[in-house]
């Protein structure tokens, strides 16, 4: 790490219950809120393991466990694969928007909707908009929606954030009522593309952890890079 981050402290939390794993305890390591953050600073902490949750940047570090892995995809040299391939060409027909990173009643719908039908009872559930928001947006970081359509109709928002290098996929929600057209996987293929097309090196995809049937999927993009 660089002078600028030697200065930076980094705090552990207490064990709490792990989000990702039945049975286990998680703690996390967070840098601090109060130092003042960048792109570079961001970026390079990124590359080294870490995630932004809201105005929070953080990554596991757990004693007795080390499922959570963090990946990224080398854009240029990621390959399709044929179930990829008929899912990119599948959705075609959706029309893509970017937007500035600000609150829209009509994505906050959406994330409700995504959260009742795919993470019932997992403390995400019945969001108010102030937990949207605490968790999506940060006043620091360079963020943009990647807002996909079929017609008029809200079919999925990806939020992402720019790095010096490459993007970040913070999160993305979709319409549970469209499950072929496999709407989380076109959004990182679309990402994939667009990072590309941005002469970028990098789209970091967050923890892949294999024990986690939710989370397996990243495993799909090839070649993927972890950090261990």
């Amino acid at each position: 790490m660089d002078s600028q981050s030697q200065k930076l402290r980094f705090f552990l939390t207490t064990p709490h219950k792990c989000n990702y794993i039945d049975g286990q305890e998680a703690t996390s390591l967070f840098a601090d809120p109060l130092y003042p953050k960048d792109k570079p600073l961001y970026s390079m902490l990124v590359a080294n393991g870490f995630r932004r949750s809201g105005e929070h940047l953080y990554k596991p570090h757990c004693v007795n466990c080390s499922e959570c892995v963090p990946v990224r995809l080398p854009v240029e040299e990621f390959q399709y694969r044929r179930q990829q391939r008929r899912c990119y060409k599948k959705n075609q027909d959706l029309r893509i928007n970017m937007l500035p990173a600000t609150f829209y009643q009509e994505h906050f719908e959406l994330y409700s909707v995504y959260l009742a039908a795919r993470h019932r009872d997992g403390g995400m559930d019945n969001p108010t908009e102030d937990n949207y928001k605490d968790f999506l947006w940060s006043d620091w970081s360079d963020t943009w929606l990647c807002e996909f359509r079929l017609d008029t109709r809200l079919m999925a928002v990806a939020v992402v954030d720019s790095l010096v290098d490459g993007n970040s996929a913070v999160y993305t929600f979709f319409d549970p009522e469209f499950p072929n057209r496999s709407l989380g996987q076109y959004a990182i293929l679309y990402l994939i593309e667009h990072t590309r097309s941005q002469k970028k090196q990098w789209l970091y995809l967050g923890y892949w952890i294999a024990a986690c049937d939710k989370m397996k999927y990243k495993i799909d993009f090839q070649p993927i890079e972890c950090f261990l």
